[in-house]
């Protein structure tokens, strides 16, 4: 006798989101060699929004959407995929993969700081021993002479913190902000506006295009998985474990990505794994744990 459909659905999508995901950081990292940042950012997320766009017209779903609604696409689509993602991939020229998957998984910290400021929201005793372990792990991660010593590393570290600020800010805006109601359709929405601006920022700085059939085999198949699986299998996952289990759940990934991350830069790019970063990583996602544990109804927006 064979599982049930919804336990299947459950388990493919947990592994959407924990493996998947967990490689893009990696799947960037291999493309972003070869590949301007904003460029591959921007054919991803055109790709991506399109190909939503298709699907959704074939399963009878409207992509009907106002002029407010259009525009408040554009802005969550430049705070999570303009700035958000493109300035991590840019950011991946010059730090490691693992690297930048454990300071992006403090974002969880970075959205409960701007609510205290923003919104005067109270932080709870549970949550503050997060803020502190928080803190002091992303201190221990940035302050490896191994890791600041090398060329640009710096000026990476402080992007992947901008675009924390970006995902962070956009989660706040989103919601409030009168989006398309179809959650599939409102992602599609803001990959195609997110990845427009990327093009036209990629285009103002010069950037050169190339055919994807000029293209290593490697990129190629990179690419492939970023827009197919990264982008659309994954995210569907993601708002499917939303409705189907609770959304402390669903948050685990802010655990296991950055373990996936870490695990494939050092096996595939042979990134180097310091007893420090296992130590800073430790008490950094501790820290996430008590702030995701004391905020049930928080639900993370993913980057993509």
């Amino acid at each position: 006798m064979g599982l049930p459909r919804k336990t299947v659905l459950t388990v493919l999508a947990f592994f959407a989101i924990y493996v998947i995901w967990g490689s893009t950081y990696l799947l960037n990292k291999i493309a972003v060699t070869e590949l301007p940042p904003f460029k591959l950012a921007s054919i991803r997320f055109l790709t991506a929004g399109f190909t939503i766009f298709i699907i959704a017209k074939l399963m009878g779903i409207s992509i009907g959407i106002t002029f407010n609604q259009l525009k408040n696409s554009a802005i969550a689509g430049f705070l999570f995929l303009t700035l958000g993602n493109g300035g991590v991939v840019w950011a991946l020229k010059y730090v490691d993969s693992g690297f930048a998957a454990l300071e992006i998984s403090s974002q969880p910290l970075v959205v409960l700081m701007m609510m205290r400021i923003l919104q005067g929201k109270k932080i709870k005793p549970m949550s503050l021993v997060g803020v502190v372990l928080g803190f002091i792990g992303i201190y221990l991660l940035v302050s490896q002479k191994q890791i600041i010593s090398k060329e640009g590393s710096i000026t990476g570290m402080i992007m992947i913190f901008v675009c924390m600020l970006s995902w962070a800010y956009g989660s706040l805006f989103v919601g409030k902000a009168d989006l398309p109601k179809n959650y599939f359709v409102n992602t599609g929405y803001q990959m195609v506006m997110g990845g427009a601006i990327l093009a036209i920022a990629s285009f103002a700085i010069g950037e050169s295009w190339t055919s994807p059939l000029e293209w290593s085999l490697k990129v190629q198949w990179s690419m492939l998985i970023l827009i197919f699986f990264g982008s659309i299998v994954a995210f569907t996952s993601f708002n499917y474990l939303l409705k189907a289990v609770s959304p402390e759940k669903v948050a685990t990934s802010t655990y296991v990505n950055p373990i996936i991350a870490l695990f494939l830069g050092w096996y595939v790019l042979n990134e180097r794994i310091s007893t420090q970063s296992i130590i800073a990583a430790i008490i950094l996602l501790t820290g996430v744990y008590f702030i995701n544990t004391t905020k049930k109804s928080f639900k993370r927006n993913k980057v993509v």
